[in-house]
């Protein structure tokens, strides 16, 4: 290794489950896994604060025993070592989602759709090295991140760290289905959830020219989502008049916040029009409710993060387009009460960890 780069690498580690109530993230130093000529290393900037990395350390998805566990994948940093195997070189500004690795060799890989990869796709924290002294990827709540050049995703010059980093994910994960399911001139699309995600599924979909309506509980996020660029506003709060005014009328709906309870069959699948779609990005602990009758000449799906081609089309179209998140940063060593204040629904619409 470099001279400047040290043996091992410090963060803010969940040293085993979290309680909600209560966060509690400790400095751990670990040995990160072998390096190769396919890494780079880099010096971590800053990295965002994601639903999934609260979901992670409480074990809300599946339960584990990966701890410590250092969690984010947002991560923007500066290239301290490149491979020989890399395009990257020492200096470059590059950004990890949430994917860190994959086979490179199946029909998704090869279709440049990583995320979907067959044998399935490596996570830029929890995912599995094998390596015997790091086997498990140690995520960007830290000083210095190591990983597949492939998934370093160059950052533009146009946009500064802080407000690039959420895109990472949170952009990703709306962008890639707004593009896949044909949000653009003509069409008429939902987001529901103006937080995190949905703050910027707004500004996407109103970037590649649809028309956009932010759908949320009650009025109070009205003026930011006018701010976003929405060109209405559903209120779900009254569901008679919103399915009065907006009954069989969308294309699509991007679902990024589901919570138990929320209207599947009663409201949003009506507001689809026939053979409409309807993607959720945010997947609940409790799952997905049953769609009931509602589903008949309705599409349902998921969708999962965006490939490092995805990511770079999408900062493309930020820069082009003035798409901005949403950020309040903080120190990295500010991360438990950030992880607190974020459960807590403070957020407004992402917070950043700083180093």
């Amino acid at each position: 290794m470099s001279a400047t780069i040290p043996t091992q690498f410090t963060g803010q580690a969940a040293m085993s489950k979290q309680n909600e109530e209560k966060f509690d993230l400790k400095e751990h130093s670990y040995t990160p896994r072998a390096f190769n000529e396919d890494d780079v290393i880099i010096k971590i900037e800053c990295c965002g604060v994601c639903g999934s990395d609260l979901h992670t350390i409480t074990c809300g998805w599946q339960a584990h025993d990966n701890f410590p566990a250092i969690v984010g994948h947002e991560i923007i940093g500066t290239v301290e070592r490149a491979g020989a195997n890399t395009t990257h070189k020492v200096g470059d500004r590059v950004g990890f989602g949430a994917q860190c690795s994959s086979c490179g060799e199946c029909s998704s890989c090869k279709a440049g759709q990583e995320n979907y990869c067959l044998k399935g796709m490596g996570g830029t924290y929890q995912g599995k090295t094998g390596d015997k002294v790091q086997p498990y990827t140690q995520g960007g709540y830290a000083d210095y991140y190591q990983g597949p050049g492939h998934f370093a995703v160059p950052i533009p010059a146009e946009l500064e760290s802080a407000v690039a980093a959420p895109m990472l994910c949170a952009g990703g994960t709306v962008y890639a289905p707004l593009v896949r399911y044909g949000a653009g001139p003509g069409k008429k699309v939902g987001i529901i959830g103006i937080g995190g995600l949905g703050h910027l599924g707004v500004q996407f979909s109103a970037a590649l020219g649809a028309d956009t309506f932010a759908i949320s509980h009650s009025d109070s996020k009205r003026a930011d989502a006018e701010k976003l660029g929405a060109k209405g506003f559903v209120a779900t709060k009254d569901a008679k008049t919103a399915l009065a005014e907006h009954a069989a009328t969308f294309d699509l709906i991007v679902c990024t916040s589901f919570q138990e309870g929320m209207p599947l069959q009663e409201l949003y699948l009506p507001l689809l029009k026939p053979f409409g779609n309807m993607v959720i990005v945010g997947i609940p602990n409790s799952g997905i409710p049953a769609p009931g009758w509602a589903v008949l000449g309705k599409s349902i799906t998921g969708s999962l993060i965006a490939s490092p081609s995805e990511l770079t089309e999408m900062y493309a179209l930020a820069v082009a387009k003035g798409v901005r998140t949403w950020v309040e940063t903080r120190p990295m060593s500010e991360a438990t009460q950030t992880l607190q204040d974020m459960h807590e629904g403070k957020a407004k619409f992402r917070y950043v960890l700083v180093n």
